[in-house]
């Protein structure tokens, strides 16, 4: 499911990667501490309606599953800035989490609660776009 959709996606934005940067670039620096607070917090709240059964695997501390979205966050323009090393870290974060027995149909819901979360932010298409 991850790949196709990143391929997907990839594919419809061929030619914007420095636009976009850019829009992600300023949104990300708009948040406050306040906003990306709310942002950790609803993240893990729409994940856990969309895939109630992702509360078995996410029992770390509430500080763990901030780094884990700030991660989240910092790798969306990481992408633009250094997309080798991003697709070799994912890949290596979605293996390790395989190997844990974590089932593959989470990620889909935890890609799209993070999405959505984060769109609600911003009324600026391009960034919404990135």
């Amino acid at each position: 499911w991850l790949w196709e959709n990143v391929e997907r996606v990839l594919q419809a934005h061929m030619g914007k990667p420095a636009k976009m940067e850019a829009a992600l670039g300023s949104f990300l620096a708009s948040l406050d501490e306040t906003a990306l607070m709310t942002i950790r917090r609803q993240s893990y709240a729409t994940f856990f309606a969309a895939a109630p059964a992702g509360q078995d695997f996410f029992k770390q501390s509430t500080t763990r599953l901030h780094f884990i979205t700030d991660k989240v966050l910092s790798m969306t323009i990481d992408l633009y800035r250094e997309p080798k090393r991003v697709v070799e870290d994912v890949s290596a974060v979605g293996l390790r989490h395989v190997g844990y027995g974590i089932p593959v149909d989470l990620f889909g819901p935890f890609v799209t609660s993070s999405v959505q979360v984060i769109r609600a932010f911003t009324d600026d298409d391009k960034a919404e776009e990135a």
